[in-house]
C-alpha cells in the first residue's frame, strides 16, 4: 500500500520550512498533494486517497487541526484508517504567535474514538513513529514540535505502541517525571540540578500518549513513594496529565501527582523563555519537585 502525504499550507512549507513536507514532495512528487490552507478538505483528500487503496498522512500544523476535527470524527465513524501528523505544537515554537501554537490537539484527537495519539521527542523516535503508524488501524495522529533538539535515542531503538520508556532511574528514586515531546529535555536538566541537592528522579518518556500502558508507571509509583509529575507543552484539560491519572487511578489509589501545563494565554518570544512563562521549564519542574518530596 503506497503512502501519500498531504500538505496544508504551501506558504509555511515555501518560505519557512515550517513543516518540511516540501522534501518528501521533492523526492516523491507523485506521491504528494498540495491542499492548500484548507484542513476540512485536507482530510477528505486523504480519506479519498485511502478509499482507492493508499496509506495517507495528512500534515498540517497542530493548531489547525482543530479545524477538521469534525471531519476527523466522522472518518473515524466510518471506520477508515488514515495518519495525520499535526507540527509546530505549544508554546514550544516560540516566535511565530499564539495563534500558531497547538494546546489543544492532545486532548481532541484523544477523545476521538479508536485513535492512537504519539508525541515523539526527539527526530530518531518521531521518524520510527511516523512508520509505525502507517501501519496501524483507524485514525492515528503524531503531535511533533518545531525546534531543533538534541537526539536522545540510538537509530535501532523500539518503539512499541503504548509502552512506556524508562531513560533515567535508580534504586532509590524519590519521584518520577512523566512527559512526552519537549519536556523530556527539560525533565534531564531539572534531574541534573536535584541530584545536586540529593533529590533522584527517574525520568519517563510517554511518546505513546493514546494508548498508554499503566504496568510502567504503577512500577514508578511503588519505587516513589506514589509521588508522579507530568510537565507537558499543552493546556491541563485532557492531555497527557489526564492520560497518566486515569492509567494509574484504574488500579492505584495511593499516588500523588503533580501537572505542570500551560495555563495562561500564551504570547510570541523566544523558544526557552516561553517555556519558563508556561511554567514547564526546567527551574518550575525543580520547584514542584520539591513540593511533592516536601523539601520546600
Amino acid at each position: 500500500m503506497k503512502t501519500m502525504v498531504a500538505l496544508e499550507n504551501s506558504n509555511c512549507t515555501r518560505c519557512d520550512n515550517s513543516t518540511d513536507t516540501d522534501r518528501f514532495a521533492a523526492a516523491c512528487p507523485e506521491r504528494f498533494f498540495e491542499v492548500f490552507i484548507s484542513e476540512q478538505q485536507l482530510i477528505t483528500t486523504a480519506v479519498g486517497l485511502t478509499a482507492r487503496g493508499y496509506r495517507s498522512l495528512a500534515s498540517a500544523f497542530a493548531a489547525f487541526v482543530s479545524r477538521a476535527v469534525d471531519f476527523v470524527r466522522m472518518v473515524a465513524m466510518s471506520g477508515v484508517g488514515i495518519c495525520i501528523n499535526g507540527s509546530n505544537a505549544g508554546v514550544e515554537i516560540g516566535a511565530d504567535g499564539r495563534s500558531r501554537m497547538g494546546l489543544e490537539d492532545l486532548a481532541l484527537m484523544q477523545v476521538i474514538q479508536g485513535s492512537t495519539v504519539l508525541y515523539p521527542s526527539d527526530a530518531t523516535s518521531a521518524a520510527a513513529l511516523t512508520s509505525t503508524m502507517v501501519d496501524l488501524d483507524g485514525i492515528s495522529y503524531l503531535r511533533t514540535t518545531r525546534g531543533a533538539f538534541p537526539v536522545l535515542y540510538g537509530s535501532d531503538e523500539a518503539f512499541p505502541i503504548g509502552r512506556p520508556k524508562v531513560l533515567r532511574s535508580s534504586l532509590h528514586d524519590d519521584v518520577c517525571l512523566v512527559g512526552a515531546g519537549v519536556t523530556v529535555r527539560q525533565y534531564f536538566d531539572a534531574a541534573n540540578d536535584l541530584a545536586q541537592e540529593g533529590i533522584s528522579a527517574r525520568v519517563v518518556d510517554a511518546y505513546s500518549v493514546k494508548p498508554i500502558e499503566t504496568s510502567t508507571l504503577l512500577d514508578a509509583c511503588g519505587a516513589t513513594g506514589g509521588r508522579l509529575m507530568v510537565a507537558e507543552d499543552h493546556h491541563p484539560e485532557c492531555g497527557l496529565g489526564t492520560a497518566v491519572a486515569l492509567g494509574i487511578s484504574e488500579r492505584e489509589a495511593s499516588f500523588r501527582i503533580a501537572l505542570l501545563a500551560v495555563r495562561a494565554m500564551p504570547m510570541s518570544g523566544p523558544n526557552a523563555e516561553l517555556l519558563d512563562c508556561g511554567g514547564i521549564s526546567a527551574p518550575h519542574i525543580e520547584a514542584a519537585v520539591h513540593a511533592l518530596v516536601g523539601c520546600g
